[in-house]
């Protein structure tokens, strides 16, 4: 009986610590290949419904630059990162800083290069996701030319795109681990850990009751 329990608590716990992570291989936009803009991006969410991680570097960029780095709405590439489409933003808001309670799932704001043009990028934001209506899993991270407003200016440009300019690379969200089926909504995992949560609950009421 105690093995039993044992293995349904394991399942239980294996529900709601199953880790997302995702990657990002950043190209050149063929129309500023001169510029060689490439980097690597490793995305993780270790809880449903959680925060998530974003971490890699991105290099060729200005030197000492600020470049608007966003996720947009698609991850067609077909015409280099101008098929990538908006951001993506699902609510139909405006565009504003990450730390914004109103602005796009997609707005992260800008990264920060060195003075060899390499940007390292630590970025944790609550409003993305890797499952769910959030989810930016199968869109296309986006690095632009110039530094995101934030939404801060004074013109339609900068309400919709924060005036970041062109589109130097960008790079598809794609599947890292697990291999396996992913979650379909944010809330699949929770509910999948709550029916085995039930089934401990019930066994160890049989087992009281004997």
């Amino acid at each position: 009986m105690c093995k039993a329990a044992l293995l349904v608590l394991a399942l239980v716990a294996s529900a709601y610590a199953e880790e997302l992570v995702a990657s990002v291989l950043l190209t050149p936009d063929p129309a500023f290949k001169e510029k060689n803009v490439t980097g690597t991006l490793k995305i993780v969410q270790s809880v449903a419904n959680g925060p998530v991680t974003i971490t890699g570097s991105v290099s060729g960029l200005n030197k000492d630059g600020v470049h608007g780095f966003h996720v947009h709405a698609k991850g067609d590439l077909t015409q280099g990162c101008k098929s990538a489409g908006p951001h993506f933003n699902p609510e139909k808001v405006k565009h504003g800083a990450p730390e914004e309670t109103v602005r796009h799932v997609g707005d992260l704001g800008n990264i920060k290069a060195n003075a060899e043009g390499v940007a390292q990028i630590n970025i944790t934001d609550t409003m993305i996701s890797l499952s769910g209506p959030n989810s930016i899993l199968g869109r296309a991270f986006v690095v632009h030319s110039q530094e995101d407003d934030l939404g801060k200016g004074n013109s339609t440009v900068s309400q919709e795109t924060g005036n970041a300019g062109d589109r130097w690379a960008c790079g598809v969200v794609g599947i890292f681990s697990p291999e396996g089926s992913w979650p379909n909504s944010a809330s699949s995992l929770q509910q999948t850990g709550f029916v085995l949560l039930l089934s401990t609950t019930t066994y160890f009421i049989k087992v009281l009751a004997n």
